[in-house]
């Protein structure tokens, strides 16, 4: 079933003339505008005061630094020193309707710092930004993912499970772990699911709580889901034939977020809008 749904996808969700719109791009867009909304409903559940003007100054700032943060990333520790002898394919390669090689973890750390520009700008406390904001980042993780399998791209290992995909091209045309899907499942639906139902608390999660589950959630997810997904095939295993470049980049992850869950806790200061 999953295979005769991806052989009946195009990655251009439509075009007109030389205007060509792909589900890539698309889901950048639609997620940001979607954890940006979240964002919004959470702090006016909580009383936080943001102002539209403000989440919006957030959302631009943050797709920023995830788009410049996402790829150097991606350059940095998957490229295998490919862009050091092609410095004008940085930012000039383009894929599947986005810029070619984007990484979740540069993506992350760039978005942060996009972000608390932000919060130092409009004198906003950036922990509780970012504990609003990380209940609807799943939303956009969901869609991405989704359009990594639309694109066919970041499949999975060999399976002889009923539900494997034959992505075809560089992938073969051997049935594969729809890893794609699984991480749009768990990063997304599960993540999403358990932030929101904590951020619907009569009285939020101190600060730092939802930041810390959702970075201490991916990075689980993230490291055991590699297991099923073929490493980029540049750099492979980094050691003992099955740790990846995205499994060691996840276990800082798992560290910050219990790192930041431990703080929350022994802090316990209620979310407020102030500037730290």
């Amino acid at each position: 079933m999953l295979n005769e749904l991806y052989h009946s996808l195009d990655p251009v969700a439509f075009s007109a003339g030389p205007i060509t719109i792909y589900w890539y791009g698309l889901a950048y867009m639609v997620g940001a505008l979607l954890a940006g909304f979240v964002m919004y409903r959470t702090q006016k559940r909580w009383n936080i005061g943001f102002t539209p003007d403000d989440v919006m100054t957030v959302v631009i700032a943050v797709v920023f630094g995830l788009l410049i943060g996402g790829r150097l990333g991606y350059v940095l520790f998957y490229s295998n020193g490919y862009y050091f002898t092609h410095p004008l394919e940085i930012f000039f390669g383009t894929n599947g309707g986005g810029i070619s090689g984007m990484s979740f973890h540069g993506g992350l750390a760039g978005g942060l710092l996009g972000g608390l520009i932000a919060c130092r700008y409009l004198r906003i406390s950036p922990l509780t930004v970012a504990d609003a904001s990380f209940v609807g980042v799943p939303l956009a993780l969901c869609l991405g993912r989704c359009a990594n399998f639309v694109n066919g791209e970041l499949w999975g290992k060999p399976t002889d499970l009923p539900w494997g995909v034959v992505f075809g091209g560089a992938a073969g045309n051997v049935p594969r772990h729809p890893s794609q899907l699984y991480e749009a499942l768990l990063e997304g639906v599960v993540l999403f699911a358990i932030l929101y139902v904590l951020s619907r608390r009569a009285k939020p999660l101190p600060q730092g709580s939802y930041l810390g589950i959702f970075v201490l959630g991916y990075g689980i997810v993230r490291f055991l889901i590699e297991f099923v997904r073929l490493p980029d095939a540049q750099l492979g295993y980094l050691a003992g034939g099955w740790l990846t470049m995205g499994q060691l980049l996840s276990l800082p992850l798992i560290a910050v977020g219990a790192a930041l869950l431990v703080y929350a806790w022994k802090t316990r200061r209620p979310q407020h809008r102030d500037w730290l």
